[in-house]
């Protein structure tokens, strides 16, 4: 099976057109539609924390040194 990905828009009509595709003239073949998922544009001043200063208590030390017991 081979498979074609195109991105198009429908039209005003709600009709779709798919030009140009790489099959020949009466070849069988099978439509799905899949509607995009509105992209949020994502904006780093909508995190609560934006702009909040921040501190390490010891930045350098290792972190979970007592969980590695946990796996033997």
């Amino acid at each position: 099976m081979i498979a074609h990905r195109i991105e198009t828009t429908i039209g005003e009509d709600s009709s779709l057109t798919l030009p140009n595709l790489p099959f020949k003239a009466g070849t069988s073949v099978e439509v799905i539609v899949l509607e995009y998922p509105n992209k949020k544009k994502v904006n780093v001043r909508d995190n609560p924390f934006y702009g909040m200063p921040f501190e390490y208590d010891d930045p350098f030390s290792p972190v979970g040194v007592e969980d590695w017991d946990v796996l033997t």
